[in-house]
């Protein structure tokens, strides 16, 4: 991809994205936001999330 297409494409989505309703902008941010993974999870893996996870269920069941 030349400059130029890069060019052309960055234009057309900012555009695009202009365009757009402000609420639908938000909603779409919103929703994005939802679909993140936890901080934990995405950083460090699946096991200080276990880790995690079982203490507060051990702190539930006292």
């Amino acid at each position: 991809m030349n400059t130029n297409d890069y060019v052309k494409y960055l234009t057309q989505t900012f555009v695009q994205y202009m365009d757009q309703p402000k609420e639908e902008r938000k909603k779409l941010r919103a929703e994005r936001k939802g679909l993140k993974e936890p901080f934990m999870l995405r950083w460090f893996g699946i096991l200080p999330y276990l880790i995690l996870f079982s203490i507060k269920r051990r702190n539930v069941k006292r």
